[in-house]
């Protein structure tokens, strides 16, 4: 099954996502800030990162241009996260190089059918 990277600082968030990922069978690692996210993605490969977009120590746009930087990350799908749901603020998140965007709030069922469509693409 496919290993991913979950990036949110919201405790609450955080577990509803990982319940909701692992009921499905993904063996999921944690990140609770941006720095932390970027250092497990330099150590490590995943099939897929989610990262929310507003985060301490580095947000999840600067983990995705420094992300995007790594020769061998080039093409780790990414699955960005926010309440900045405006066009322009999804235009900078595709911009920075990720491939997918999901508005906050949304429901498990929505992230569990965005996460499988991404894997299987």
């Amino acid at each position: 099954m496919a290993t991913i990277l979950l990036a949110e600082d919201e405790p609450v968030l955080r577990m509803l996502v990982m319940d909701s990922l692992e009921d499905e069978g993904y063996d999921i690692e944690v990140a609770c800030d941006g720095q932390e996210a970027f250092d497990k993605i330099k150590e490590r490969d995943f099939d897929l990162v989610i990262l929310d977009y507003m985060m301490p120590r580095m947000t999840g746009i600067e983990v995705i241009e420094r992300m995007r930087e790594l020769p061998e990350r080039v093409s780790t799908k990414i699955l960005m996260l926010s309440a900045k749901s405006q066009q322009s603020e999804q235009n900078k998140v595709f911009q920075a190089g990720a491939n997918d965007f999901m508005s906050k709030p949304f429901s498990p069922l929505e992230l569990v059918a965005k996460v499988e469509e991404m894997l299987n693409a």
